[in-house]
C-alpha cells in the first residue's frame, strides 16, 4: 500500500506530502489546478519515463518519493535490484531528475537504475489512464489481455519457442533458395574473392611486422649512423678503448686495495655491476648492427606488400584478422551453396517436424485460452453488470489463422450494447462511456489476478455520467476493500464515496504559481462537492445535497 508520496518541484507543485490511506482515496480539483501532475510525479517514481519539462520552472532538481507498506520481501523486483525492506518493512522508491537529464534512483537508499525501479514499481502499482479505455480498439491486444487474465506465459512461451525454430529454418531455406543465374554470379563473386585472399597468403600480425620493417628500411642510414656511434663508445676502435674497457681498467685499479677499506670495496663492486651492464650493452649494440643488412630490393619488395594489404583492406575489411574472417566465412557461404540441394533437403525435413510441433502446442495454446476465455467472459459480464451494463452481452472471439508469433488464430472482443442487437467489434459500437467502463472491468478483473496492492485510475470517469457515474464509484468502492484505491476524478459520486477525499489546488504567492494538495474534513468536503455539482456558485441547496450525497456514501461503504 502507497502510504506517503513526496513531490519537490514537480511543474506548479513545490513541495507536497500526501499521506495516502487504506481504501478508496479519490483527488479532485479544478481544471489545470495539478491532479495529473500528482500521478505524473507518482509515474515518475516507479521508474516511468520523464521530461525536463517535469522540473520546475527556475529550479534544478526535481525529487519524488514514495513509500510502501505491507510489501512482500520477495518481490522479484527487489530481488533484481538487491534492494531489501526496512528495518519496519517499508519500501521507499526515490527518484531525483536533474535540469541536465541525469537521473538517481533509489530503493531504500540503495542505487537503482531506472529500468530496475520500472520493474520493481510495475510489481507495487498500476496505473489506469483516462486514455487507457482507447486501448480496447486495438484487437491486437485483446489476445494479450487473455493470456495476462488465463496465466498463459508458460503455453505462450512453449508456443513462441517453436514457432521461432519454425522461422529459423524457413529463414534459412529461403537464404538458400536462388535461380541459377543468381547463383551463378554469387559463385563466381565468391571463388574471385577467396582466391584473392587465399593468393595474398595473409597471415595474423603481418601488417604490423612489415610496417615496423619498412620504417626501418625507409630510415637505415640515420638507425645505422646511431648505432655505429654508440658502439664506438662503447667497444671503442683501433686507436682508443670504448666505455667497456675504461671501467674495467677502474675496476682493475682498486682490485688491490679493495680489501683494505670498506668504501673501495664498496665502488669496487658498482663498478663490476656497472661493468657487466656496459658489456650487455655493448653485445647488443653490435647485435645490432648485424640486423641493419638491407638493401633497396627489400624496401621495395616490402611497399609492394604493404600496398597490396592496402588495397585489399578497402575490399575486405579495416585489418588482416577482418580480411581473414571474410575468407572463413566466404568459404562457407560457397559451400553453403554448392551444397544447397542437400542442405534444403535435410532443412525441409527439419522444417516439416517443427511445423508439426507449432501446429500441436499453438492447438494447446488455443485450447488454453478458450478455456480462460469462458471464465473471462463470465468476469467480465458480472463486472458489467455492477457498472449498470447488465444488458451488455461481451464476447471473445477465436478466429484460426496460420501460425503467427503469438499464436494460431486471432482474438478479438466482440459486444452488444443493445438487445436484439449482434454481437460486433468493441472498435465499431462502444461509447466512449462503454470503453471507460469495460476498460475499468477489465483491469478489476486482471487486478485479482496480481499481486500488486494499489491502483491508480486517472479519470477513469470520462464519458460517465448520471447512474453509471454511481455504479462507477460503488465499483471502485468494492475494488478497495481488498487493494488501495487512487482515483482522479471529476465526478460528485465518485469523490463522495471515498474514505479519504484530498483537494488539488492552485493559486499564487509572489509572482509564482503554487499547487497544494489538501485532505479535507466533512465539510470542506462537502464545499468542494459542491462545486464539483454547481461550479462556482456553491448554495445551501448544493452544500445540503453534498451532505447527502456523503451521507449514501457512507452507509453503501459500510454494508461492504
Amino acid at each position: 500500500m502507497l502510504e506517503l508520496l513526496h513531490i519537490e518541484n514537480i511543474a506548479v507543485i513545490e513541495q507536497a506530502d500526501i499521506q495516502f490511506r487504506p481504501g478508496f482515496n479519490a483527488l479532485t480539483g479544478e481544471t489545470g489546478a495539478g491532479k495529473s501532475i500528482v500521478i505524473d510525479a507518482l509515474g515518475a517514481v516507479l521508474g516511468g519515463r520523464t521530461s525536463r519539462d517535469l522540473i520546475r520552472t527556475g529550479s534544478k532538481r526535481a525529487v519524488v518519493s514514495a513509500e510502501f507498506s505491507g510489501v512482500e520481501a520477495d518481490l522479484p523486483g527487489l530481488a533484481q535490484c538487491g534492494g531489501s525492506l526496512d528495518e519496519e518493512g517499508l519500501l521507499i522508491l526515490q527518484r531525483e531528475l536533474d535540469a541536465d537529464g541525469k537521473n538517481l534512483c533509489r530503493v531504500n537508499g540503495r542505487p537503482v537504475t531506472v529500468a530496475q525501479l520500472r520493474a520493481l514499481g510495475a510489481e507495487l502499482l498500476n496505473i489506469h489512464g483516462q486514455h487507457d479505455g482507447q486501448q480496447l480498439l486495438d484487437e491486437e491486444r485483446h489476445g494479450a489481455y487473455l493470456d495476462t487474465f488465463g496465466r498463459l506465459d508458460g503455453a505462450l512461451g512453449e508456443y513462441r519457442a517453436a514457432y521461432g525454430s519454425m522461422a529459423e529454418l524457413r529463414r534459412k531455406m529461403d537464404a538458400l533458395r536462388m535461380d541459377e543465374a543468381e547463383k551463378a554470379r554469387k559463385v563466381d563473386s565468391l571463388t574471385f574473392q577467396i582466391q584473392e585472399l587465399e593468393r595474398a597468403e595473409l597471415r595474423p600480425g603481418e601488417e604490423e611486422e612489415l610496417l615496423e620493417r619498412r620504417d626501418l628500411l625507409r630510415n637505415g642510414e640515420k638507425y645505422l649512423s646511431a648505432v655505429q656511434g654508440a658502439d664506438g663508445c662503447l667497444n671503442g676502435d683501433d686507436e682508443t678503448g670504448g666505455a667497456v674497457s675504461l671501467i674495467q681498467e677502474a675496476a682493475n685499479s682498486l682490485a688491490h686495495v679493495k680489501g683494505r677499506n670498506g668504501r673501495l670495496e664498496e665502488i669496487w663492486n658498482r663498478l663490476e655491476q656497472l661493468r657487466c651492464e656496459a658489456y650487455d650493452l655493448a653485445d647488443s649494440v653490435r647485435d645490432m648492427l648485424g640486423e641493419f643488412d638491407f638493401s633497396p630490393e627489400e624496401l621495395d619488395a616490402v611497399e609492394n606488400r604493404a600496398d597490396q594489404l592496402y588495397r585489399l583492406k578497402k575490399k575486405y575489411g579495416s585489418t588482416v584478422e577482418d580480411m581473414l574472417t571474410f575468407l572463413d566465412r566466404s568459404r562457407r557461404e560457397l559451400d553453403e551453396i554448392e551444397t544447397a540441394d542437400d542442405t534444403l533437403a535435410r532443412l525441409a525435413g527439419q522444417l516439416s517436424a517443427a511445423e508439426k510441433k507449432t501446429v500441436v502446442v499453438g492447438a494447446a495454446l488455443t485450447k488454453a485460452r478458450k478455456s480462460a476465455a469462458e471464465e473471462l467472459e463470465k468476469r467480465i459480464l458480472k463486472e458489467l453488470a455492477d457498472l449498470d451494463m447488465g444488458r451488455v452481452r461481451f464476447s471473445i472471439e477465436f478466429t484460426p489463422g496460420e501460425p503467427g508469433p503469438d499464436g494460431c488464430d486471432a482474438i478479438r472482443f466482440l459486444m452488444s450494447a443493445n438487445a436484439g442487437e449482434d454481437l460486433k467489434p468493441i472498435a465499431r459500437i462502444a461509447s466512449g462511456g462503454e470503453l471507460a467502463r469495460i476498460m475499468l472491468a477489465l483491469k478489476n478483473v486482471l487486478a485479482e489476478q496480481e499481486q500488486i496492492g494499489t491502483l491508480v485510475f486517472d479519470e477513469v470517469d470520462t464519458g460517465v455520467s448520471g447512474r453509471a457515474a454511481q455504479k462507477v464509484a460503488e465499483k471502485l468502492a468494492q475494488v478497495s476493500r481488498h487493494k488501495q484505491v487512487l482515483c482522479v476524478t471529476h465526478l460528485p459520486q465518485l469523490a463522495a464515496m471515498a474514505d479519504v477525499h484530498f483537494s488539488v489546488e492552485k493559486g499564487e504567492r509572489g509572482g509564482r504559481t503554487f499547487t497544494e494538495v489538501l485532505q479535507l474534513d466533512r465539510r470542506r468536503r462537502m464545499e468542494e462537492l459542491a462545486r464539483i455539482t454547481g461550479g462556482s456558485k456553491v448554495t445551501d441547496a448544493l452544500l445540503q445535497s453534498a451532505g447527502e450525497l456523503l451521507d449514501g456514501a457512507e452507509a453503501y461503504r459500510g454494508k461492504l
